[in-house]
Protein backbone atom coordinates (compact mmCIF):
# COMPACT_ATOMS: atom_id res chain seq x y z
CA UNK A 1 0.00 0.00 0.00
CA UNK A 2 1.32 3.65 -0.61
CA UNK A 3 1.20 5.95 2.78
CA UNK A 4 -1.83 7.48 2.15
CA UNK A 5 -3.57 4.22 1.58
CA UNK A 6 -2.02 2.97 4.76
CA UNK A 7 -3.18 5.72 6.44
CA UNK A 8 -6.89 5.26 5.53
CA UNK A 9 -6.63 1.55 6.15
CA UNK A 10 -5.20 2.42 9.70
CA UNK A 11 -8.09 5.01 10.66
CA UNK A 12 -10.49 3.19 9.61
CA UNK A 13 -13.16 2.54 12.73
CA UNK A 14 -11.33 5.55 14.90
CA UNK A 15 -13.13 7.48 17.24
CA UNK A 16 -12.06 10.95 18.88
CA UNK A 17 -14.82 12.92 19.26
CA UNK A 18 -13.38 16.06 17.88
CA UNK A 19 -12.28 16.38 14.10
CA UNK A 20 -9.52 18.59 15.22
CA UNK A 21 -7.87 15.68 17.21
CA UNK A 22 -8.54 13.38 14.25
CA UNK A 23 -7.20 15.23 11.77
CA UNK A 24 -3.92 15.66 14.51
CA UNK A 25 -3.17 12.51 14.62
CA UNK A 26 -3.99 11.40 10.93
CA UNK A 27 -1.30 13.75 10.15
CA UNK A 28 0.89 12.25 12.58
CA UNK A 29 0.16 9.11 11.51
CA UNK A 30 0.99 9.92 7.86
CA UNK A 31 4.57 12.09 8.80
CA UNK A 32 5.43 9.21 11.00
CA UNK A 33 4.93 6.71 8.34
CA UNK A 34 6.96 8.05 5.90
CA UNK A 35 9.78 8.97 8.75
CA UNK A 36 10.17 4.87 9.36
CA UNK A 37 9.97 4.07 5.53
CA UNK A 38 12.61 6.70 4.93
CA UNK A 39 14.79 5.06 8.25
CA UNK A 40 14.33 1.75 7.19
CA UNK A 41 12.53 0.39 10.46
CA UNK A 42 9.03 -0.33 11.48
CA UNK A 43 6.64 1.69 13.55
CA UNK A 44 6.66 0.48 17.03
CA UNK A 45 3.34 -0.25 17.91
CA UNK A 46 1.41 -1.72 21.16
CA UNK A 47 -2.10 -1.91 22.87
CA UNK A 48 -2.51 -3.06 26.62
CA UNK A 49 -4.83 -5.40 28.32
CA UNK A 50 -5.75 -5.79 31.83
CA UNK A 51 -6.73 -9.55 32.34
CA UNK A 52 -9.84 -8.61 34.29
CA UNK A 53 -11.46 -11.54 32.58
CA UNK A 54 -10.47 -14.85 31.03
CA UNK A 55 -12.99 -15.54 28.93
CA UNK A 56 -12.96 -12.54 25.84
CA UNK A 57 -15.84 -11.44 23.53
CA UNK A 58 -15.61 -10.08 20.11
CA UNK A 59 -16.05 -6.64 21.43
CA UNK A 60 -12.29 -7.42 23.12
CA UNK A 61 -11.23 -8.44 19.32
CA UNK A 62 -11.39 -4.76 17.98
CA UNK A 63 -8.30 -3.46 19.29
CA UNK A 64 -6.10 -6.68 18.61
CA UNK A 65 -7.68 -6.50 14.59
CA UNK A 66 -5.98 -2.88 13.98
CA UNK A 67 -3.09 -4.29 15.72
CA UNK A 68 -3.18 -7.49 13.54
CA UNK A 69 -3.37 -4.75 10.72
CA UNK A 70 -0.42 -3.01 11.51
CA UNK A 71 1.25 -6.42 11.31
CA UNK A 72 0.00 -6.72 7.67
CA UNK A 73 1.76 -3.89 6.65
CA UNK A 74 5.19 -4.71 8.74
CA UNK A 75 5.03 -2.74 12.22
CA UNK A 76 6.33 -4.36 15.18
CA UNK A 77 3.61 -5.02 17.62
CA UNK A 78 3.50 -5.61 21.40
CA UNK A 79 0.69 -7.05 23.02
CA UNK A 80 1.21 -5.37 26.71
CA UNK A 81 -0.52 -7.62 29.65
CA UNK A 82 -0.91 -5.55 32.01
CA UNK A 83 0.02 -7.48 35.25
CA UNK A 84 0.69 -4.47 37.38
CA UNK A 85 -2.41 -2.25 35.92
CA UNK A 86 -4.39 -4.59 37.14
CA UNK A 87 -3.87 -4.54 40.74
CA UNK A 88 -5.42 -0.80 40.46
CA UNK A 89 -8.12 -1.61 37.67
CA UNK A 90 -8.55 0.84 34.74
CA UNK A 91 -11.26 3.46 35.86
CA UNK A 92 -11.98 4.57 32.25
CA UNK A 93 -15.51 3.18 31.49
CA UNK A 94 -16.85 2.10 35.34
CA UNK A 95 -19.20 4.65 37.53
CA UNK A 96 -18.00 2.67 40.50
CA UNK A 97 -14.88 1.50 41.80
CA UNK A 98 -13.07 -1.72 40.10
CA UNK A 99 -12.76 -4.69 42.67
CA UNK A 100 -9.27 -5.26 43.00
CA UNK A 101 -7.70 -8.99 41.47
CA UNK A 102 -5.32 -11.04 42.95
CA UNK A 103 -2.31 -12.31 41.55
CA UNK A 104 -2.96 -15.55 41.04
CA UNK A 105 -6.47 -14.35 39.07
CA UNK A 106 -3.68 -12.19 37.27
CA UNK A 107 -1.50 -14.87 36.00
CA UNK A 108 -4.05 -16.95 35.15
CA UNK A 109 -6.51 -14.64 32.91
CA UNK A 110 -2.99 -13.22 31.50
CA UNK A 111 -2.34 -16.89 30.25
CA UNK A 112 -5.70 -17.42 28.65
CA UNK A 113 -5.75 -13.87 26.83
CA UNK A 114 -2.27 -14.30 25.16
CA UNK A 115 -4.74 -18.20 23.80
CA UNK A 116 -7.45 -16.16 22.61
CA UNK A 117 -5.44 -13.31 21.34
CA UNK A 118 -3.80 -15.20 18.54
CA UNK A 119 -6.88 -16.41 16.68
CA UNK A 120 -6.28 -12.87 15.85
CA UNK A 121 -2.63 -11.79 15.95
CA UNK A 122 -0.30 -13.65 13.84
CA UNK A 123 2.00 -15.56 17.29
CA UNK A 124 5.37 -15.08 14.95
CA UNK A 125 5.24 -11.59 14.62
CA UNK A 126 4.02 -10.22 18.06
CA UNK A 127 6.12 -9.96 21.25
CA UNK A 128 4.73 -10.28 24.25
CA UNK A 129 5.26 -8.41 27.59
CA UNK A 130 4.78 -7.36 31.08
CA UNK A 131 4.48 -3.63 32.61
CA UNK A 132 5.56 -5.38 35.85
CA UNK A 133 8.82 -5.39 33.94
CA UNK A 134 8.71 -1.48 34.58
CA UNK A 135 6.05 -0.29 36.80
CA UNK A 136 7.05 -2.21 39.59
CA UNK A 137 10.66 -0.64 39.73
CA UNK A 138 9.30 2.87 40.04
CA UNK A 139 10.43 4.69 43.01
CA UNK A 140 8.53 7.01 44.78
CA UNK A 141 10.40 9.71 44.06
CA UNK A 142 9.65 9.05 40.32
CA UNK A 143 5.87 8.83 40.71
CA UNK A 144 6.22 12.16 42.42
CA UNK A 145 7.67 13.30 39.39
CA UNK A 146 5.37 11.72 37.19
CA UNK A 147 2.18 12.90 39.06
CA UNK A 148 3.21 16.44 38.78
CA UNK A 149 2.19 16.67 35.04
CA UNK A 150 -1.79 16.44 35.98
CA UNK A 151 -4.12 18.40 38.41
CA UNK A 152 -6.84 17.29 40.04
CA UNK A 153 -9.29 18.73 37.78
CA UNK A 154 -8.22 17.03 34.82
CA UNK A 155 -9.23 13.60 36.86
CA UNK A 156 -12.42 15.12 38.50
CA UNK A 157 -13.87 16.25 35.45
CA UNK A 158 -13.45 12.72 33.26
CA UNK A 159 -17.21 11.62 32.88
CA UNK A 160 -17.12 8.58 35.47
CA UNK A 161 -15.45 10.44 38.36
CA UNK A 162 -17.77 13.16 37.89
CA UNK A 163 -20.49 11.14 38.56
CA UNK A 164 -19.22 9.46 41.50
CA UNK A 165 -18.28 12.85 43.14
CA UNK A 166 -21.75 14.57 42.13
CA UNK A 167 -23.44 11.54 43.51
CA UNK A 168 -21.23 11.54 46.69
CA UNK A 169 -19.88 8.30 46.07
CA UNK A 170 -16.25 7.96 46.71
CA UNK A 171 -13.16 8.34 44.32
CA UNK A 172 -10.29 6.54 45.70
CA UNK A 173 -7.23 8.34 45.58
CA UNK A 174 -5.41 4.92 43.53
CA UNK A 175 -7.54 5.33 40.91
CA UNK A 176 -5.54 8.23 39.51
CA UNK A 177 -2.72 6.41 39.21
CA UNK A 178 -3.73 4.38 36.13
CA UNK A 179 -3.12 6.89 33.67
CA UNK A 180 -0.03 7.96 35.25
CA UNK A 181 0.84 4.05 35.04
CA UNK A 182 -0.88 3.90 31.18
CA UNK A 183 1.45 6.81 30.46
CA UNK A 184 4.79 5.37 31.40
CA UNK A 185 3.70 2.20 29.47
CA UNK A 186 4.17 4.17 26.57
CA UNK A 187 7.36 5.73 27.69
CA UNK A 188 9.07 2.84 28.48
CA UNK A 189 8.26 1.05 25.14
CA UNK A 190 8.83 4.39 23.03
CA UNK A 191 5.88 3.26 21.42
CA UNK A 192 5.53 5.33 18.23
CA UNK A 193 1.45 4.37 18.11
CA UNK A 194 -0.33 3.61 21.03
CA UNK A 195 -3.88 1.84 20.28
CA UNK A 196 -7.09 1.58 22.68
CA UNK A 197 -10.65 2.12 22.62
CA UNK A 198 -12.42 5.50 22.75
CA UNK A 199 -12.97 4.93 27.00
CA UNK A 200 -9.08 5.12 26.78
CA UNK A 201 -8.95 8.65 25.12
CA UNK A 202 -7.82 10.49 28.63
CA UNK A 203 -5.22 7.89 29.55
CA UNK A 204 -3.78 7.86 25.27
CA UNK A 205 -4.11 11.63 24.24
CA UNK A 206 -3.33 13.29 27.43
CA UNK A 207 -1.24 10.98 29.50
CA UNK A 208 0.86 9.05 27.78
CA UNK A 209 1.32 12.01 25.14
CA UNK A 210 2.14 14.32 27.94
CA UNK A 211 4.31 11.66 29.78
CA UNK A 212 6.27 10.70 27.14
CA UNK A 213 6.94 14.52 26.03
CA UNK A 214 8.01 15.37 29.37
CA UNK A 215 10.95 12.39 29.79
CA UNK A 216 12.23 13.46 26.46
CA UNK A 217 10.58 11.01 23.91
CA UNK A 218 8.44 12.32 20.96
CA UNK A 219 4.68 11.52 22.01
CA UNK A 220 3.00 8.01 20.71
CA UNK A 221 0.17 8.72 18.18
CA UNK A 222 -3.14 7.60 19.47
CA UNK A 223 -5.21 5.25 17.15
CA UNK A 224 -9.00 5.73 19.15
CA UNK A 225 -11.43 2.72 18.24
CA UNK A 226 -15.23 3.49 18.54
CA UNK A 227 -17.17 0.86 21.05
CA UNK A 228 -18.46 -2.48 19.04
CA UNK A 229 -21.86 -2.40 20.19
CA UNK A 230 -23.71 -5.48 21.53
CA UNK A 231 -26.13 -7.83 19.91
CA UNK A 232 -28.52 -5.22 20.57
CA UNK A 233 -26.99 -2.78 17.87
CA UNK A 234 -26.89 0.21 21.11
CA UNK A 235 -25.34 -0.51 24.06
CA UNK A 236 -21.31 -1.87 24.11
CA UNK A 237 -21.10 -5.46 24.19
CA UNK A 238 -20.46 -6.88 27.36
CA UNK A 239 -21.01 -10.24 29.16
CA UNK A 240 -22.92 -8.89 32.25
CA UNK A 241 -25.62 -7.65 29.59
CA UNK A 242 -26.05 -10.26 28.12
CA UNK A 243 -25.90 -8.88 24.37
CA UNK A 244 -21.95 -10.49 23.94
CA UNK A 245 -20.39 -12.56 21.08
CA UNK A 246 -17.88 -14.63 22.61
CA UNK A 247 -14.66 -15.49 21.43
CA UNK A 248 -14.45 -19.49 23.42
CA UNK A 249 -17.92 -20.59 21.33
CA UNK A 250 -18.74 -22.81 18.04
CA UNK A 251 -18.95 -21.25 14.85
CA UNK A 252 -22.41 -21.87 14.46
CA UNK A 253 -23.16 -19.86 17.40
CA UNK A 254 -20.97 -17.02 16.49
CA UNK A 255 -22.55 -17.15 12.50
CA UNK A 256 -26.30 -16.63 14.77
CA UNK A 257 -25.41 -14.46 17.02
CA UNK A 258 -23.77 -12.15 14.26
CA UNK A 259 -27.06 -12.76 12.12
CA UNK A 260 -29.36 -11.41 15.56
CA UNK A 261 -27.28 -8.01 14.99
CA UNK A 262 -29.75 -4.66 13.65
CA UNK A 263 -28.81 -3.99 10.52
CA UNK A 264 -28.42 -0.22 12.14
CA UNK A 265 -25.06 -1.37 13.68
CA UNK A 266 -23.48 -3.31 10.61
CA UNK A 267 -20.96 -0.46 9.68
CA UNK A 268 -19.94 -0.81 13.04
CA UNK A 269 -19.53 -4.27 12.98
CA UNK A 270 -17.69 -4.72 9.54
CA UNK A 271 -15.21 -1.55 10.46
CA UNK A 272 -13.92 -2.47 13.85
CA UNK A 273 -14.43 -6.30 13.45
CA UNK A 274 -13.63 -7.25 10.15
CA UNK A 275 -10.52 -7.76 7.47
CA UNK A 276 -12.15 -5.67 4.84
CA UNK A 277 -10.28 -2.67 3.58
CA UNK A 278 -12.06 0.57 3.19
CA UNK A 279 -12.55 0.50 -0.22
CA UNK A 280 -14.74 -3.00 0.99
CA UNK A 281 -16.43 -1.37 3.43
CA UNK A 282 -17.22 1.79 1.17
CA UNK A 283 -18.63 -1.24 -1.48
CA UNK A 284 -20.49 -2.97 1.21
CA UNK A 285 -22.69 0.00 2.18
CA UNK A 286 -22.86 1.10 -1.13
CA UNK A 287 -24.69 -2.37 -2.70
CA UNK A 288 -27.35 -1.72 0.72
CA UNK A 289 -28.16 1.62 0.27
CA UNK A 290 -28.49 1.82 -3.55
CA UNK A 291 -30.68 -1.77 -3.16
CA UNK A 292 -28.32 -4.03 -5.30
CA UNK A 293 -27.72 -6.10 -1.84
CA UNK A 294 -30.48 -7.08 0.30
CA UNK A 295 -29.96 -6.28 4.17
CA UNK A 296 -30.28 -10.14 4.91
CA UNK A 297 -27.59 -11.05 2.17
CA UNK A 298 -25.45 -8.40 3.85
CA UNK A 299 -25.73 -9.52 6.82
CA UNK A 300 -24.86 -13.42 5.73
CA UNK A 301 -21.83 -11.81 3.82
CA UNK A 302 -20.43 -10.10 7.25
CA UNK A 303 -21.83 -13.19 9.53
CA UNK A 304 -20.23 -15.04 6.92
CA UNK A 305 -16.49 -12.72 6.99
CA UNK A 306 -16.39 -12.76 11.04
CA UNK A 307 -16.97 -16.42 11.49
CA UNK A 308 -14.46 -17.11 9.04
CA UNK A 309 -11.72 -15.38 11.05
CA UNK A 310 -11.80 -17.16 13.92
CA UNK A 311 -12.45 -20.14 12.80
CA UNK A 312 -11.95 -20.98 8.81
CA UNK A 313 -13.94 -20.72 5.84
CA UNK A 314 -15.20 -24.19 5.81
CA UNK A 315 -15.93 -23.96 9.34
CA UNK A 316 -18.11 -20.55 7.98
CA UNK A 317 -19.41 -21.96 5.89
CA UNK A 318 -20.91 -24.82 7.45
CA UNK A 319 -22.41 -22.46 10.28
CA UNK A 320 -24.36 -20.79 6.79
CA UNK A 321 -25.87 -23.61 5.51
CA UNK A 322 -26.75 -24.45 9.23
CA UNK A 323 -28.39 -21.24 9.84
CA UNK A 324 -30.32 -21.68 6.37
CA UNK A 325 -31.69 -24.79 6.99
CA UNK A 326 -32.53 -23.83 10.99
CA UNK A 327 -34.83 -20.86 9.49
CA UNK A 328 -36.03 -22.72 6.18
CA UNK A 329 -36.89 -25.28 9.01
CA UNK A 330 -39.12 -23.78 10.86
CA UNK A 331 -40.45 -21.33 7.91
CA UNK A 332 -39.01 -18.19 8.92
CA UNK A 333 -40.23 -15.54 6.11
CA UNK A 334 -37.93 -13.37 4.54
CA UNK A 335 -39.76 -10.20 5.36
CA UNK A 336 -40.73 -9.74 9.07
CA UNK A 337 -41.88 -6.76 10.57
CA UNK A 338 -40.19 -4.88 12.82
CA UNK A 339 -40.75 -3.63 15.95
CA UNK A 340 -38.52 -1.05 18.36
CA UNK A 341 -38.68 -1.62 22.50
CA UNK A 342 -37.31 0.62 25.14
CA UNK A 343 -34.17 -1.06 26.98
CA UNK A 344 -35.41 -2.90 29.76
CA UNK A 345 -38.75 -4.00 28.93
CA UNK A 346 -39.55 -7.82 30.24
CA UNK A 347 -40.11 -10.84 27.33
CA UNK A 348 -43.77 -10.43 28.45
CA UNK A 349 -43.87 -6.77 27.88
CA UNK A 350 -42.41 -6.72 24.34
CA UNK A 351 -44.70 -9.68 23.52
CA UNK A 352 -47.54 -8.23 24.80
CA UNK A 353 -46.53 -4.40 23.27
CA UNK A 354 -45.93 -6.32 19.74
CA UNK A 355 -49.32 -7.99 20.03
CA UNK A 356 -47.97 -11.67 19.82
CA UNK A 357 -49.87 -12.18 22.93
CA UNK A 358 -53.29 -11.17 23.80
CA UNK A 359 -52.58 -11.19 27.70
CA UNK A 360 -49.36 -12.29 30.06
CA UNK A 361 -51.17 -15.07 31.20
CA UNK A 362 -50.90 -16.50 27.79
CA UNK A 363 -47.31 -15.04 27.25
CA UNK A 364 -46.43 -17.41 30.60
CA UNK A 365 -48.62 -20.41 29.24
CA UNK A 366 -46.30 -19.90 25.99
CA UNK A 367 -43.29 -19.66 27.79
CA UNK A 368 -43.71 -22.54 29.99
CA UNK A 369 -44.55 -24.55 27.10
CA UNK A 370 -41.22 -23.59 25.44
CA UNK A 371 -42.96 -21.72 22.53
CA UNK A 372 -41.07 -18.34 22.78
CA UNK A 373 -37.94 -18.05 21.08
CA UNK A 374 -35.59 -15.29 20.09
CA UNK A 375 -33.20 -16.26 17.27
CA UNK A 376 -34.01 -19.85 17.80
CA UNK A 377 -32.98 -20.45 21.66
CA UNK A 378 -36.02 -20.94 23.82
CA UNK A 379 -36.91 -18.60 26.31
CA UNK A 380 -38.14 -19.83 29.66
CA UNK A 381 -38.22 -16.52 31.66
CA UNK A 382 -40.91 -14.10 30.70
CA UNK A 383 -39.77 -11.42 33.46
CA UNK A 384 -36.54 -11.12 32.44
CA UNK A 385 -35.32 -7.75 30.34
CA UNK A 386 -34.55 -8.92 26.74
CA UNK A 387 -31.32 -8.03 25.60
CA UNK A 388 -30.53 -7.86 22.14
CA UNK A 389 -32.33 -7.73 18.49
CA UNK A 390 -33.14 -10.49 16.20
CA UNK A 391 -36.55 -12.33 15.66
CA UNK A 392 -38.61 -12.88 18.28
CA UNK A 393 -40.85 -16.51 17.58
CA UNK A 394 -44.40 -17.53 19.36
CA UNK A 395 -45.18 -20.86 18.17
CA UNK A 396 -44.87 -21.95 14.88
CA UNK A 397 -46.30 -19.18 12.88
CA UNK A 398 -45.85 -15.96 13.93
CA UNK A 399 -42.45 -13.98 13.66
CA UNK A 400 -41.65 -10.24 14.62
CA UNK A 401 -37.97 -8.50 14.38
CA UNK A 402 -37.18 -6.79 17.54
CA UNK A 403 -34.87 -3.47 17.70
CA UNK A 404 -33.93 -2.30 20.91
CA UNK A 405 -34.54 1.98 20.69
Amino acid sequence: MRIDEQVEYLMQGTEYGDETLKQTMTQELRQRLMEADKEGRPLRVYCGYDPRRADLHLGHTVTMRKLRQFQELGHEVTFLIGNYTSLVGDPSDKDVLRPRMTQEEIDENSRTYAEQAFRILDPQKTVIRYNAEWLSKLSLEQMIHLASNFTLQQFLTRDNFKQRWEHGDAVYLHETFYAIMQGYDAYAMRSDVQVGGTDQLFNIVTAARKLMSYLGEKPNIAIILGILPGTDGVIRMSKSLGNHIPLNTTAEDMYGKVMSVPDAAMGSYCRLVTRWTPPQVERFEHDIASGYLHPRDAKMQLAFEITANFYSDAEAQKAQEAFVRLFQQRDVPVDIPEFKYDQGLSVLDVLAATGLITSKNEGRRLIEQKGVRLNGEVLDDGMQPLHGGGVLQVGKRHFIKVVPN
